[in-house]
């Protein structure tokens, strides 16, 4: 199967309420959630993708997992997007097993998810043929994936041989590159071509969408447009078209508070970051704890310095 994954597909933020009988006093607020996919996807984003790390995955119960993709697909599925096509929903099936990551990703298929990301094992460092069994047993369920490189979080490194391997699977459709290493795209596709494979790289850090994207990556699956949508959607779009002056004065404008993204906090920092434009952000499960004093600071004066500049950019200051 495959999957269009040019655009901006948004990893999405999932707010909580307040309750005391709900894991940490939190419940998640499915309400909310709804309206924040929808309002994603009305400002053009190409869709959502529940479930990620973002998403706070694996801060949830197995049921609040399940109807997080539910709740993302009959949005998805309702809301009018304009461009015309419904959204997309990518949903994260990361797991420490090949066993729990297929039960997870049949379970999006039933429930209507279009595609999935997958890390590789999560919580031990894997050899190459493990990740490849891995991904193998995710894919067999039939919907398409996007592998996701996060050595970071995982400690297992998606070098662009590993890359070029997995790209062999059956149903593996694209790769989302989040080691910060701008030169892998072009090793990426030509060893795929040596191969005689294909795979689409994926911006999966925001602060290097400009780069990769000049490197051949065709989509981004991202943080900050939980904030700004309508700015990232302008921002592909212009880098698409090649007009890449225009796209630099706006990335210019965004790319500090981007970095975030790369960062450890980064899903308090775009919760917050929410909060700061008048979105709903809210608090996060742990083990993601409150910023500090300073991070709060920062993260607000650099969500407002940007909201400021992208404003006079518009009126042509």
């Amino acid at each position: 199967m495959s999957i269009d994954l040019r655009g901006v597909v948004v990893a999405t933020a999932l707010p909580y309420r307040e309750d005391p009988s709900a894991p940490a006093g939190l419940a998640v607020d499915e309400e909310r959630f709804a309206e924040h996919c929808a309002w994603l996807l009305e400002n053009g984003c190409r869709g959502v993708g529940p479930n990620g790390s973002l998403g706070e995955y694996s801060s949830l119960t197995d049921a609040e997992r399940r109807r997080a993709v539910q709740v993302a697909v009959e949005t998805a599925r309702s809301t009018s997007t304009p461009s015309g096509e419904r959204g997309i929903v990518v949903a994260g099936v990361h797991a420490p097993g090949w066993h729990q990551a297929k039960h997870w990703a049949q379970v999006a298929a039933e429930d209507g998810a279009d595609g999935l990301l997958c890390l590789p094992p999560t919580m031990y460092r894997s050899t190459p043929a493990q990740v490849v069994e891995h991904f193998e047993q995710v894919a067999s369920v039939g919907l398409p994936v996007m592998v996701y490189n996060n050595p970071f979080d995982t400690k297992v490194d998606l070098v662009p041989s590993l890359v070029a391997e997995i790209a062999q699977i059956e149903n593996v459709v694209a790769v989302k590159e989040f080691s910060g290493d701008v030169r892998r795209a072009f090793e990426i596709a030509e060893l795929c071509e040596a191969a005689g494979t294909q795979i689409d790289v994926i911006a999966g850090a925001d602060d290097v969408l400009m780069e990769l994207m000049l490197d051949g990556a065709v989509g981004w699956f991202a943080g900050f447009p939980n904030v700004f949508p309508r700015e990232a959607v302008e921002l592909y779009d212009l880098m698409t078209a090649g007009r890449y002056t225009e796209a630099r004065e706006l990335y210019t404008q965004l790319v500090a508070l981007f970095r975030w993204d790369s960062r450890t906090e980064f899903v308090q920092a775009i919760k917050l970051s929410m909060d700061v434009v008048g979105r709903y952000g809210g608090p996060c499960r742990p083990p993601r704890g409150a910023l500090s004093a300073q991070q709060v600071a920062t993260i607000t004066a650099e969500t407002e310095r940007a909201v400021a500049a992208v404003e006079a950019l518009r009126a042509g200051v």
